[in-house]
């Protein structure tokens, strides 16, 4: 089943007297429980791609279709609600709530879905243990190194159990060793789990051990 569609997706920026073509008719195709790995130079264009793939920016042409739902004419209120329901987001920097402990920002997640919180908490501590976490649950992210922040920021994405993960360069920020040892975990859990994924990364290592990978370059994409 597929969980995202893409059909002839352009963007376009306006820099001065100049429109640069960021984006040149993208078809994309991701099935349930794939993961797919998007490589290109930097500067290339996948961090828009991801964008439109999540939903976050509006100034998009073409057909986006998020597990069965056609998504490109919709109210803002609506795609933020897919956004909420259906994705989950993973970026380079970890964006945790800095007042909030580990086990409070993952729990968020799930509350702002309208689980109670016990409910929460109890799927926020889990997917934490799984993650090694289990004694830094109640540590705000000061007090966290940065792989824990990141492990953190993973569980905040996965716990709602999203159709689609959406990761750019998710471990970018992090020394080697340490992305690697987060790496290991964040596959094995999204495996687990049957979550499709797409991520956006240089590690040519990461890349190929995923299921497919794409390669954006000028504005178009390729199977790599």
């Amino acid at each position: 089943m597929s969980v995202l569609q893409i059909k002839n997706l352009k963007r376009s920026f306006h820099q001065g007297h100049k429109t640069v073509e960021v984006l040149r008719g993208i078809n994309l195709e991701v099935e349930s429980g794939q993961l797919v790995a998007l490589v290109g130079a930097s500067g290339s264009g996948k961090s828009t791609l991801l964008q439109a793939a999540g939903l976050l920016d509006s100034g998009f042409d073409g057909g986006i279709t998020i597990d069965g739902i056609d998504a490109s004419q919709l109210s803002e209120e609506k795609r933020s609600s897919i956004r909420r329901d259906k994705l989950g987001f993973i970026y380079q920097f970890h964006h945790l709530l800095p007042d909030f402990t580990a086990l409070e920002n993952v729990a968020l997640a799930l509350k702002l879905k309208g689980q109670g919180d016990l409910a929460a908490q109890k799927a926020a501590k889990e997917i934490l243990l799984e993650l090694g976490l289990g004694e830094r649950l109640d540590h705000v992210p000061a007090k966290l190194s940065g792989g824990e922040q990141q492990r953190v920021a993973i569980a905040r994405a996965i716990v709602g159990k999203p159709a689609l993960l959406l990761a750019d360069e998710p471990t970018g920020n992090l020394d080697e060793e340490t992305a690697g040892r987060v790496l290991e975990l964040f596959l094995k859990i999204v495996r687990d789990r049957g979550l499709a994924a797409i991520i956006a990364t240089h590690d040519k290592a990461l890349a190929a051990s995923l299921d497919r990978k794409i390669h954006l370059s000028e504005g178009k994409l390729q199977e790599a």
